[in-house]
């Protein structure tokens, strides 16, 4: 048996397969890996495309659209690899990408995930948004990473090559995981349905008492904004929504209601900026945001007695304040 499915989830997504695909079979299949793409009831001849190309590409098909949380689960579920990476068609791989990190996962049997250096596709010395060096989250949630706070990106010096491989959250572009323990913890939650699921994943592999890790000897680099672009409305309310529920779930209770109070007097501050700048689309997803958490908390009732953000790195700081007040483009920690 192989050692690791590399897993891409699909969704008309022809287009990118095009792209990426021809590049992630020749830099990923191997003695020791397989390359799945597993589709969600695409209409673009998406799969026919893979069949007639790519046969060297497994192939798994569902008959509608499960959305990246349930879509993951399923094809996991399916495969049998004591390693899985959910790998996103935007991303491009490097030769060798996924060497470091299997031998990183096998090295240290307390790393639950990890992911590899996230760089950007278009500027190539640039991390990239969505996990950059690895991921973390500020005293109210907010997350950021190494080499990415909100929306300004460093260049990848090798700065943080010698840091600690420990992080709070693992990026769902290229996040590799034990797949026992992601059936164990449940998965990705499909109540998200899209936009931080891997976030509390990986706040739930913590509270299992694993490790998030970077493993910095390897990189990809990320097209970013291929399913929804920032500063699209849709993206802001999963954005907000999912970001309450991952607090609401893997904070105690106590401590939990403290930081939701605040994140909704710092939500209303964004709200605000919506209307001051006239984009009232999301402004109003903010608003539908907060009524769909209220609504969807209730599908919650274990809370961890561990308040595990207060103990990793950032959690006592607010990257707010950091950013737009004091003006740093990279997060201090405390």
């Amino acid at each position: 048996m192989k050692k690791l499915g590399v897993i891409i989830l699909n969704w008309n997504g022809i287009k990118l397969l095009k792209e990426f695909l021809p590049i992630a079979s020749r830099f990923s299949i191997s003695e020791e890996t397989d390359l799945i793409v597993a589709d969600n009831g695409s209409t673009d001849d998406s799969i026919e495309w893979v069949r007639s190309n790519h046969p060297e590409v497994k192939i798994i098909s569902f008959e509608k659209n499960y959305g990246f949380a349930e879509g993951y689960n399923r094809a996991i579920e399916m495969c049998d690899y004591p390693y899985v990476t959910l790998l996103n068609s935007d991303v491009e791989v490097t030769y060798g990408w996924w060497r470091p990190i299997l031998d990183y996962m096998e090295e240290n049997p307390d790393a639950g995930s990890t992911q590899p250096k996230i760089l950007s596709w278009r500027d190539r010395n640039k991390f990239e948004y969505a996990g950059a060096c690895g991921g973390f989250l500020d005293s109210l949630g907010y997350p950021f990473c190494r080499g990415r706070l909100f929306d300004e990106l460093e260049e990848d010096k090798g700065q943080y090559n010698q840091v600690s491989p420990d992080i709070t959250w693992s990026s769902g572009a290229c996040m590799t995981v034990r797949r026992d323990l992601y059936i164990q913890l449940g998965g990705l939650d499909p109540l998200f349905f899209a936009h931080m699921e891997e976030i509390d994943l990986c706040l739930r592999i913590l509270n299992a008492g694993y490790r998030n890790c970077v493993v910095t000897s390897s990189k990809v680099y990320h097209v970013g904004g291929a399913s929804l672009s920032q500063g699209n409305p849709r993206k802001t309310y999963l954005n907000f929504r999912n970001n309450l529920l991952l607090l609401h779930k893997n904070l105690p209770k106590k401590r939990g209601k403290k930081i939701l109070f605040q994140r909704r007097l710092a939500d209303t501050l964004a709200f605000g900026m919506f209307i001051l700048k006239g984009d009232f689309a999301n402004a109003r997803a903010v608003i539908r945001a907060h009524n769909d958490f209220r609504r969807m908390r209730k599908n919650y009732s274990y809370h961890p007695e561990e308040d595990i953000l207060a103990k990793r790195p950032g959690g006592k700081g607010s990257a707010v304040w950091q950013h737009y007040i004091l003006r740093r483009k990279t997060y201090k920690f405390d």
